[in-house]
Formats: C-alpha cells, sequence, structure tokens
C-alpha cells in the first residue's frame, strides 16, 4: 500500500490559502497575517490570524506538520498498540469568531497521522495511519434555516461514500462535542470522524478532502446571512458568556488542543481556537421564552436536521 504524505500536505496547503481567501472576502476589511513556526523536535507550521475586523473578531487558520519519537497519550489513549512509535501528523485547523452574535462560531479541522518505526520494541514494524477531523457550528442565536443548510452541506460531503457514513459520523459528532460537566452540547454538531484507515489510503484521503472541500459550502451561506442583522447590548452580552463555554470544551476535552501541548506543539498555534473576548458568570439561566432560551431549548438537543 503507498502512503503519498505529498500529496496530502499539498491538499492542505491549498485548503488553507482557499479557506483564507474566502475569509477575507466576506470581511473585506481586515487580512490574515502569517506566522512561520518551526518546531523543536521536528516540523513546523503557518499560522493565519485575522483580528478586528468588520466581520470576524478573530480568525485563526493553521497548517502544521510536526515529527516525533513517540506518539503522546492523547493519539495513543484508543491505540495503545501504538505508544512508542514515531510519528509524523499533518493538519489544517480552523475556529473562526465573528463579531455579530448572529454569525455562528465555526470549526473545522482535517488531519492525517503516520506512526512510523517503534522505539520502545526497537522494531521496524509497518506505518499505520489514519486519517480524522470534521466540521461543527456553534450558534448564539439559532435559525432552523442555517442548521438545515449546514446538516445538508455536511450530508452532501459524506454522500459519495455510503448511506451510512453521514449519520455514523454525524452521530459522532454530537457525542463529541458534549460539555460533559455542564450537560449540554457544544453547538448543533456537524461531522466529526478519527482514527479511519479502515477505508484504504486512497478512499480515507478522498472522504477527508470532501470533508475539507464542504467548510466552505456549509459555512459562508450562514456568515452571508445574518453578518449584517442588528444587535444590541444583550446579544452580545449573550454571545460573550455563550463563548464561555467555548472555552471550556477546548481547554478540557478537545483532543487537538491536547495532542498540541502534549507534543510540544506552539502554545500560541494551538490557542488561537481560543476567542479575543468571553465572560463568565455564576449561575445564569436564560428568561423562559426568550430566545436566548430558545438556543438551549432547542438548538443545543441533538436532532436530525435534514
Amino acid at each position: 500500500m503507498r502512503i503519498d504524505v505529498e500529496a496530502v500536505r499539498a491538499y492542505l496547503q491549498d485548503l488553507q490559502e482557499r479557506i483564507c481567501a474566502a475569509i477575507e472576502g466576506q470581511d473585506r476589511t481586515a487580512r490574515f497575517c502569517e506566522d512561520r513556526w518551526e518546531r523543536v523536535e521536528g516540523g513546523g507550521g503557518r499560522t493565519r490570524v485575522l483580528s478586528g475586523g468588520r466581520v470576524f473578531e478573530q480568525a485563526g487558520i493553521n497548517f502544521s506538520e510536526v515529527f516525533g519519537s513517540y506518539l503522546p497519550p492523547s493519539a495513543t489513549a484508543h491505540r495503545p498498540e501504538l505508544a512508542g512509535r514515531g510519528f509524523r501528523a499533518l493538519g489544517v485547523s480552523l475556529v473562526i469568531h465573528p463579531q455579530n452574535p448572529y454569525v455562528p462560531t465555526s470549526h473545522a479541522n482535517v488531519r492525517f497521522f503516520l506512526a512510523e518505526a517503534d522505539h520502545v520494541n526497537h522494531n521496524r514494524a509497518e506505518p499505520v495511519f489514519w486519517f480524522g477531523g470534521g466540521f461543527d457550528l456553534t450558534p448564539y442565536y439559532g435559525f432552523e434555516e442555517d442548521a438545515r443548510h449546514w446538516h445538508r452541506t455536511a450530508a452532501e460531503a459524506c454522500a459519495p461514500f455510503g448511506t451510512e457514513v453521514y449519520p455514523r459520523f454525524k452521530r459522532w459528532c454530537d457525542e463529541y462535542f458534549h460539555i460533559k460537566h455542564r450537560g449540554e452540547a457544544r453547538g448543533i454538531g456537524g461531522l466529526f470522524f478519527d482514527d479511519l484507515n479502515e477505508w484504504g489510503f486512497e478512499r480515507s484521503f478522498a472522504f477527508m478532502q470532501s470533508v475539507g472541500d464542504h467548510f466552505l459550502p456549509a459555512y459562508i451561506p450562514i456568515v452571508e446571512r445574518r453578518k449584517d442583522r442588528p444587535y444590541g447590548e444583550r446579544e452580545r452580552d449573550f454571545h460573550l458568556y455563550r463563548r464561555g463555554r467555548y472555552v471550556e470544551f477546548n481547554l478540557v476535552y478537545d483532543r487537538g488542543t491536547l495532542f498540541g501541548l502534549q507534543s510540544g506543539g506552539r502554545a500560541e498555534s494551538i490557542l488561537m481556537s481560543l476567542p479575543p473576548l468571553v465572560k463568565w458568570r455564576y449561575d445564569w439561566r436564560p428568561e423562559p421564552g426568550s430566545p436566548e432560551a430558545e438556543l438551549y431549548e432547542k438548538f443545543l438537543k441533538p436532532r436530525e436536521w435534514r
């Protein structure tokens, strides 16, 4: 079996370019700054961050390719037999935090792992690869039109790979982006997959590309519908409060954050996923019948949106 790392790298770098161009096109006032970095243990990346735009308060879109002698615990939690192997990891990860509370925060990630030589048992074990990633949406004020569009596009990304794929990875997303200590979902979900290699390299790679390619068609129409909607202090206050949930999930549960920190990744690039402004409030509850309450009652519960 041929594993084409060069093709994966070329795709991911092009994906970063395309998404950055589309986000700048929506904002029209701010541009991404690029920060190229190197990792002492091997590899590096290019971090691109847009801040203080008219539409986007902050958007970070990272490409990274890192190497190491030993897979970190977050990467072997579900594959303990790979502990002790060297690794190569490539990926694009992004988080977009809009200014307008009516525009959802969005997250996407597509990644490739290759576990190579076994340094613990000193043998030349066969390489093991897998793909992972997905995209999810975190609205602050819910709109059924947006939720249905998001999930229809996610289903379209999966359709060429079998009728069971979207339900499987939609359910995994609902389960993964669940804030256990709050007992609530982070958003309305989307797709999440990991450890994907049972289809072989070519088909698994094609699926990762389909997920990456469907992110912009899923997100940009929602941005265009909501970015100019008027809002006031009440909406902005709720916006910042709900961002606190985003921070809690990323710092406590997110596999990408844990992998980056455990593998000695660049903290600035890893933590660019956090919003620039956020609030916490003790034991706050929305007013019954309010738009804020509707988010909890209608949108933060897993359901079939299509």
